[in-house]
């Protein structure tokens, strides 16, 4: 008869291939994707490095999965500060920016790894995927102040894309220099930057 693998061998399966990839995530969140090879990940996983070859056929599959997860919380937090709750379109910018750069630059190293670090074809994959679903996000909220007259009519994924691309460029740098400053004053600049971005409504001259 052929094997069939029990409930409990299926849920010792999952649990370690989850282990594999919090331990990527932790690897890369510490020192990079240039640090994060198999072994280091094995070791810090504490299993074989034929194990990781059994759950991921190549670290480029690995860490497509890792970054996969940490992109989709980052973008979960951008979605949820921005989302529809009566507050102007200018503000739900304002506050989806701010969280996405502080959560940034509160952890350097993982952030700069997700947005810039030269990375494998499978992974680079998946970070254009993600900046594709911040560029939504924010066409999103375009989209809504256009509707309530907050914006005047323009191509939302264009002016969205470009504000996703401002944030990017604007903090490689200080995501690689990761010299534990204070960063108000650039957190403060990218929203003031993203605000006046926006295609706002000509104001009314009342009589």
């Amino acid at each position: 008869m052929p094997y069939r693998p029990t409930e409990r061998t299926e849920a010792r399966r999952a649990a370690t291939r989850e282990r594999i990839v919090d331990a990527a995530l932790t690897q890369v969140a510490s020192g990079g994707y240039a640090s994060a090879g198999v072994q280091a990940v094995a070791a810090r996983a504490g299993v074989a490095v034929g194990t990781v070859y059994r759950h991921f056929p190549s670290k480029g599959d690995l860490f497509a999965e890792a970054f996969r997860r940490a992109s989709q919380r980052e973008l979960d937090v951008v979605l949820a500060v921005g989302s529809a709750d009566g507050r102007a379109a200018r503000e739900r910018v304002a506050a989806a920016v701010e969280a996405f750069a502080r959560r940034a630059l509160a952890g350097p190293v993982l952030a700069y790894a997700l947005l810039a670090e030269p990375v494998d074809p499978a992974v680079e994959a998946e970070r254009l995927r993600f900046r594709t679903g911040y560029r939504d996000a924010f066409a999103a909220v375009l989209e809504d102040g256009v509707r309530e007259g907050e914006l005047r009519p323009h191509d939302t994924q264009t002016v969205a894309a470009a504000l996703v691309g401002a944030l990017g460029e604007a903090l490689v740098g200080p995501l690689s220099l990761a010299n534990g400053g204070s960063h108000e004053p650039l957190v403060a600049t990218l929203i003031q930057f993203c605000e006046e971005a926006l295609p706002r409504a000509q104001d009314r001259v009342h009589a």
